[in-house]
């Protein structure tokens, strides 16, 4: 099919969901992205932050390729040798002790995550969840009521009860929200889609403390910051603190629809046979990738070098900062960037994709540089390159 035909076909067969750049994308290796007409762009923001270890990473595409022509699915009530392993590397690499349940999406682990809070806190009649003004959970009714932007929650109410936010790095907000009802507290430890805000050491620190206080779940939703992102292989590590429970998507499959939900092993019990389910989860195949991922990540030493590059690309974006009176303020936590403008920022984000850089916007004035965990200097030094040229074109 021609691009034309493919764009016309969308528009006859398929909802209209989603604003959509003019891409048509036919290949991915590591970090370029090939489209019909065989133009090659510099991915600097892959999947949706699904692709932590590029496009079709030799150690995935070798696992998918192992599995595909053994077993692809097979019910959860049967035991998956993949899911087994899949659950113990998490677990290795996470907690000290914890179990993991597994999802197709990083929504779907948000639902299974209130539905385990609402669980913990039934026999004592607790069920309010605070979570976070700017956050992201999802687009399921539960996670988007969880979600703290009034824009996503528009024309689909009555929403859930039992979901009430407050400003973000706030504790003083929190505190003020909990009552004899609240049962957990649910944050990014990095607004993603809320525009690259990371939270204080101290705020987190706080927080457990809270939790602790008042036997509540703290929930770390770590569906963007997770598998290596903020160069660490989840960002909790940042802040010397656990959570007691986990939310992971996103990365985690290579490109493949997986979600998990993992909480510590002192709460397991809260979640009985037939309390909660999902069909297509952990699937011999997805789970299979994301052993892969985990290999890749570790074999090419992808954490320490998410520290040292995104260090590099905001030095490099802190100098662009004091060239271009456009750009406000630069923030990030390994290769979990944002460059928050004094403008919109769609006209540059429109311009990089013209000129081969793909990048993101979020929050209209938020530009977001989320690389593969593997990304070379050079491949920097390109995007930066990129970047001025556009704000250039644009800016004049």
């Amino acid at each position: 099919m021609k691009k034309t035909d493919i764009i016309k076909t969308y528009d006859d067969f398929i909802l209209n969901t989603y604003g959509r750049t003019d891409g048509v994308f036919v290949k991915g290796k590591g970090m370029n992205l090939t489209d019909i007409h065989g133009k090659t762009y510099l991915d600097f923001f892959p999947g949706w932050g699904v692709s932590n270890v590029g496009h079709c990473h030799p150690k995935v595409m070798a696992a998918v390729r192992d599995q595909i022509g053994t077993l692809i699915h097979i019910p959860n009530n049967f035991y998956i040798p993949n899911q087994a392993k899949l659950a113990r590397e998490i677990i290795r690499t996470s907690f000290k002790k914890g179990k993991v349940f597994f999802c197709n999406s990083g929504a779907e682990a948000n639902e299974a995550a209130y539905k385990f809070a609402r669980a913990f806190g039934d026999t004592s009649g607790r069920f309010e969840i605070i979570t976070m003004n700017n956050s992201f959970h999802g687009r399921t009714l539960g996670a988007m009521t969880a979600t703290g932007q009034p824009k996503y929650k528009q024309g689909f109410g009555p929403l859930p009860k039992g979901f009430k936010s407050v400003d973000f790095n706030d504790i003083e907000a929190v505190k003020g929200a909990v009552t004899d009802k609240t049962i957990a507290i649910v944050l990014e430890p990095v607004q993603g889609e809320g525009g690259v805000n990371i939270a204080d050491k101290k705020y987190i620190k706080e927080l457990r403390a809270l939790c602790n206080k008042h036997k509540m779940l703290l929930i770390f939703d770590e569906v963007q910051t997770g598998m290596g992102r903020t160069g660490e292989m989840f960002a909790y590590k940042h802040y010397g603190i656990e959570p007691d429970v986990m939310i992971l998507a996103k990365a985690l499959g290579g490109g493949l629809p997986i979600g998990a939900l993992i909480v510590q092993e002192k709460h397991a019990n809260v979640f009985k046979p037939g309390m909660h389910a999902s069909t297509f989860g952990g699937s011999p195949l997805v789970c299979k990738a994301a052993l892969g991922v985990f290999k890749a990540i570790t074999a090419d030493k992808m954490l320490a070098n998410a520290k040292k590059m995104g260090i590099y690309i905001v030095n490099a974006l802190e100098e662009l900062k004091t060239k271009y009176d456009c750009i406000k303020e630069v923030r990030g936590l390994g290769l979990m960037i944002g460059i928050e403008l004094n403008m919109e920022g769609k006209a540059i984000l429109d311009t990089c994709f013209k000129n081969g850089l793909i990048i993101n916007c979020t929050q209209g004035n938020v530009l977001r540089f989320m690389p593969a965990l593997n990304v070379k200097k050079k491949q920097v030094d390109k995007a930066i390159y990129l970047l001025e040229k556009s704000i250039k074109e644009v800016i004049g």
